[in-house]
């Protein structure tokens, strides 16, 4: 029967397809009787591809084995010519195989690249590189834990001259102050973030603008005057690597990322970090800064819901939202009026305009900026903010929250719902002292922060300066202020006094807000809207907008430098808070300043779209007296001048 087929491939197929299972089997060739396969007795399962064969209704069976035949040297293959011509031929047949498997292999790796396959390396570490966690899927672009570097407490000084807990912007002023009085101090850092000090301003403001991808990932932003620059304050080569600050004859700074300070004792002068390590210092300055505040209705949420609510502060919080809005978000929801919401969502809207993103920004105040700005001027804010894109939703607040087919739904007081794709809550910060516990230190229950002398001394060799620093102000009594210019003055003091200068604070520090390139303020003092004003105004030109001032400095920047005050145009208008209610045009408010009065004194000056003018409200604060008529202490800033 196996006659009719030339090979046992059609003998094997058919022992299948009839029978329906592997047999334990010796197929032969029939002319040649080589053994050709093994089948298994194994039995198949049913394969409902394979048909039952109709070639043949014969039941086919196994033949018996046979004895395979002896190799003998006569039936070995002979060449037609010499043998060294044929294992010449042989070989020049495998080297043609070998060079056409090259450019087969090269050109499936040209495949790979051109179809952007990813191909995993194995990076060579460093000594000090981290030990980074695997990745794994998840929807956040957060990483579940932050980095250390260096990677082991061991390459980290168990002694050091001077120690800054913390590495944001009061640091950083610190260690400059530092080394400008002590050029061969040797200084460490100890930063619970990843990365080097940065400028934490541009985060809701240009870091936003640029539509440059390379530029994003660098983190680097374009500054008013259209120039480029990086957030960092310093590159990564300007800093000594921790385990060789001590070598450093010269002095040097070196900065332990990722790590956390737990615990201070003042009297042994040690620091202990977040591993158990102990740090023994000269002198130590505490500038833990800020962090977000939440709201009640998110405190506790579902996974789900987690990954569709952020709080924002740094750079981590920047990376995620600016993924969020790459990823195809098409509206967001800020949740706050103060700085943050507002310049968050101004910038937010304009980063959208050419996405179609919506930014609806919510807050119970009665206009933007209401904790600070005149009810009246917020109002009028309030419009500019709407002009710049941003749907705003004013006197009202969040009750709840729920998750429907992925969009986030808040249930409003006003009986509303607001549907969004994701939620920024920015509705302040509040002082990072939970060092105070485990440390022994005190803190100021009304204002919160480390409480702290006029000369920013808690302890004996111990400083507090920046967000966290509950200070005595000679002049305006005990506060505590969260802004960037604040950070550079109290740390700057607060590194002179390290080196022995023993100064108290007396410099008052400015803030300032941009929304958008056209509206910009500045202030100093005690801005608040509980308090009276009193407001001088003019009309606005082009020349006075923050971008304008900014290209005129030339450096990008908000500038400080102060300019020549002239004579002021003799015409003027003012505008005290009891004018609250009036509607007005959009040019009444252009330009001016305000003055926020306790006692008829001035305590805090605001100028509105008024630049360059912060040595001045910095002298008329140092008088602490009552002006008769501030609309001629107004001339001073020269408002008027076009």
């Amino acid at each position: 029967m196996f006659n009719n087929y030339r090979s046992c491939g059609n003998v094997f197929s058919l022992l299948i397809n009839q029978n329906k299972q592997f047999r334990k089997c010796r197929l032969r060739d029939i002319k040649t009787g080589v053994l050709c396969r093994h089948l298994s007795t194994a039995k198949r399962p049913p394969d409902s591809r394979s048909k039952p064969s109709k070639t043949s209704d014969i039941p086919l069976t196994c033949p018996p084995p046979s004895k395979p035949k002896p190799s003998l040297m006569d039936q070995l293959p002979k060449p037609s010519g010499s043998w060294d011509e044929e294992i010449k031929n042989k070989s020049g047949n495998k080297n043609l195989i070998l060079a056409l498997g090259a450019l087969l292999l090269s050109a499936s790796g040209f495949l790979v690249y051109k179809q952007n396959i990813d191909i995993v390396s194995i990076p060579i570490l460093k000594k000090d590189d981290p030990i980074k966690p695997k990745k794994v899927n998840r929807k956040s672009r957060r990483p579940l834990t932050i980095p250390k570097y260096p990677s082991s407490s061991s390459l980290i000084p168990s002694e050091v001259q001077y120690l800054l807990v913390g590495g944001g912007t009061a640091s950083f002023a610190a260690f400059r102050a530092i080394k400008s009085r002590d050029p061969k101090a040797q200084v460490l850092f100890i930063g619970n973030e990843p990365y080097f000090p940065y400028l934490r301003p541009p985060l809701s403001k240009e870091m936003f603008y640029s539509y440059d991808p390379s530029s994003v990932k660098k983190l680097n932003f374009k500054q008013w005057n259209g120039t480029e620059r990086s957030i960092f304050f310093e590159p990564e080569d300007f800093y000594t690597p921790c385990e060789e600050l001590k070598s450093q004859e010269n002095g040097g700074v070196a900065i332990a990322r990722g790590w956390t300070v737990t615990r201070i004792d003042a009297d042994k002068r040690q620091a202990t970090l977040d591993d158990g390590k102990v740090i023994s210092y000269d002198k130590c300055l505490i500038a833990t800064g800020a962090k977000p505040k939440t709201h009640p209705v998110f405190a506790d949420l579902d996974n789900d819901l987690k990954e569709k609510v952020s709080l924002y502060r740094n750079i981590i919080d920047y990376e995620e939202l600016s993924g969020i809005i790459e990823d195809g978000a098409k509206s967001i929801a800020v949740i706050g009026g103060s700085f943050l919401g507002s310049e968050l969502a101004c910038a937010l809207a304009r980063r959208g305009r050419n996405q179609h993103l919506e930014v609806v920004q919510v807050f119970k105040e009665g206009g933007s900026m209401g904790r600070i700005l005149p009810d009246y001027l917020s109002r009028w804010t309030t419009n500019k903010v709407s002009n710049e894109g941003v749907k705003i939703i004013a006197s009202t607040k969040v009750e709840d929250i729920d998750l429907d087919k992925g969009k986030v739904v808040l249930s409003l007081n006003n009986g509303k719902e607001l549907r969004v794709d994701h939620v920024v809550l920015a509705v302040g910060v509040e002082p990072n002292t939970e060092l105070a516990k485990t440390s022994d230190l005190e803190t100021d229950k009304k204002l919160g922060g480390f409480l702290v002398n006029s000369e920013l001394q808690a302890r004996s060799n111990l400083y507090v300066a920046g967000d966290c620093a509950c200070f005595f102000d000679s002049k305006l009594g005990r506060r505590r202020v969260e802004h960037h210019d604040h950070a550079v003055v109290s740390g700057r003091l607060a590194g002179e006094n390290m080196t022995g200068a023993g100064k108290p604070y007396t410099h008052q520090s400015m803030f300032w807000s941009d929304l958008g390139p056209d509206v910009g303020f500045e202030a100093i003092g005690i801005v608040d809207s509980e308090l009276p004003t009193v407001g001088v105004y003019a009309k606005m030109t082009k020349k006075d907008k923050p971008k304008s001032v900014s290209t005129a400095a030339g450096d990008g920047m908000r500038s400080e430098a102060e300019e020549e005050v002239n004579d002021p145009a003799p015409e003027k208008k003012a505008s005290e808070n009891l004018l609250k209610n009036k509607t007005t045009d959009d040019e009444d408010y252009g330009k001016g300043v305000i003055f926020y009065l306790r006692n008829d004194i001035v305590v805090g000056i605001l100028l509105w779209n008024v630049f360059n003018r912060m040595s001045i409200a910095r002298q008329v604060l140092k008088e602490e007296k009552k002006f008769e008529d501030l609309n001629e202490v107004a001339k001073l800033f020269n408002i008027h001048k076009n």
